[in-house]
């Protein structure tokens, strides 16, 4: 039976007061500002200027421009009751070559931010790492290059010695098989690389990475800060019930929802569900199956939808297709993903039955939709009803006794949307981005009354 918040008040009392809920953004789709104050380049900005790439040629050069008004918008934070903002950390605003001299505007910024978040009683939560790898290290092979463990560390390293001071909660990393299966297999991210020659090495030293970076927060950090990483998932169902078909899901749900957690939970790589990742093991040093695994104090969450997944013949390394949502007459948004509120509560159940994870965080969970602003007014109905059907999935699980404990929606405003370029509007704030202006939308004030 599918929860409604008719059937359930839906209320912020239901979930307990140590409940945390946010909202989250990253740096590069929001902050513009693409080369201010001595910021490099990263591989998203090199990647914006080639043609065909973006939807519409769009860049992000300037974005919402939150370099610049990041006071407005934490101030609408504020106005809309909510207590967490998440955000990232540009790595070439903090190293302009990757690695080396730091830029001392860079740190500067970021401690504006934050001091201005705590002026006004927002809890900053840093994701240090959110796609965009500077372009001068991904020249040397960015992620399938093993240098590239050492490069983060530096990089994570200066972000707590920076801010640790001030910031509890801390994310390693956004979503890793995103960035390294659309950037290094499918190519149609930045930097645009692809094929298992690619894959396969970025897999593993981005593994790596995030459990050292968990080790040095761990080691720089007050010991009461919260450290996470966070993992995309979408719940995986098999077209039919044929065997084939089965062992199609069984891969795909391998590579999409386990890929990353399983080893950085101390269970390895699922090389025996997925055999396309044998060769994993050629890029283990001796000693990496020790330094592969770090304990977190929780997990960061990010669904959107389901996938349906059948044999596929012609797909190499996986022989599983999705089943396109817009060919199954479901309810879809404007990424044509299906709107389908259980795969949230399935994706905690998932992480829940895993006995090391501590503790779970929606760290993201949205849908996009056309929005119009219409006599200054943004009437989204349907965003609504999703955040609505969503949240009482997340109260679901919690009920059922699941190590649930917080919710951020993505995202704030209307940004870059990746390859999408601003397209899908994701915002609970319209932003017109030709005059910066920020409209509040219906779903925004719903959840400032929700949270309030």
């Amino acid at each position: 039976m599918k929860l409604t918040d008719r059937e359930i008040h839906l209320s912020k009392d239901l979930f307990g007061n140590d409940f945390e809920w946010g909202v989250s953004t990253a740096a590069f789709q929001i902050e513009g500002a693409h080369d201010a104050d001595g910021k490099g380049l990263s591989v998203w900005d090199t990647f914006t200027t080639k043609k065909g790439k973006i939807l519409n040629g769009d860049h992000a050069q300037t974005a919402c421009d939150f370099y610049n008004l990041y006071e407005r918008d934490i101030d609408l934070i504020k106005e809309l009751n909510i207590p967490n903002f998440r955000f990232s950390i540009s790595w070439t605003r903090i190293l302009p070559e990757g690695t080396g001299k730091i830029n001392q505007a860079g740190i500067d910024y970021y401690n504006r931010v934050i001091n201005y978040c705590l002026k006004q009683g927002v809890e900053p939560w840093l994701t240090v790492y959110h796609w965009d790898l500077p372009h001068v290290l991904e020249v040397k092979g960015g992620w399938t290059n093993r240098e590239s463990i050492y490069w983060f560390s530096e990089f994570i390293t200066i972000c707590a010695q920076n801010f640790g001071d001030r910031v509890k909660h801390w994310m390693v990393m956004n979503e890793p098989v995103v960035f390294t299966g659309a950037g290094y297999f499918f190519g149609i991210h930045a930097p645009g690389r692809s094929g298992m020659k690619n894959f396969t090495p970025a897999i593993h030293h981005v593994t790596m990475s995030i459990a050292e970076g968990g080790r040095i927060l761990r080691k720089l950090l007050p010991p009461t800060a919260k450290i996470g990483t966070t993992f995309s998932c979408s719940q995986i169902e098999p077209f039919s019930n044929k065997p084939r078909d089965v062992a199609a899901a069984i891969r795909a749900d391998a590579l999409i929802n386990r890929l990353y957690i399983e080893p950085l939970l101390g269970m390895g790589y699922p090389i025996k569900d997925l055999p396309a990742l044998k060769d994993l093991k050629k890029y283990f040093y001796p000693g990496d199956e020790d330094k592969l695994s770090f304990d977190f104090d929780f997990i960061g969450i990010q669904n959107y939808t389901r996938e349906i997944v059948k044999y596929s013949f012609f797909t190499p390394y996986i022989n599983a297709s999705m089943v396109k949502a817009e060919n199954r007459g479901v309810d879809l948004t404007a990424m044509r993903w299906e709107v389908y509120p259980p795969s949230i509560y399935h994706m905690i159940k998932k992480y829940d039955a895993y006995p090391n994870v501590r503790k779970i965080i929606v760290t993201e969970n949205g849908s996009a939709f056309p929005d119009e602003v219409i006599d200054g007014e943004v009437n989204d109905p349907k965003r609504l009803k999703y955040l609505q059907d969503h949240i009482a999935q997340v109260l679901k699980a919690k009920n059922e006794g699941c190590k649930i404990n917080g919710y951020f929606v993505w995202t704030l405003t209307d940004n870059f949307e990746w390859a999408e370029g601003y397209h899908p509007r994701f915002g609970l704030i319209h932003v017109d981005h030709t005059t910066q202006q920020r409209t509040v939308k219906a779903s925004g004030r719903w959840y400032a009354e929700f949270l309030k």
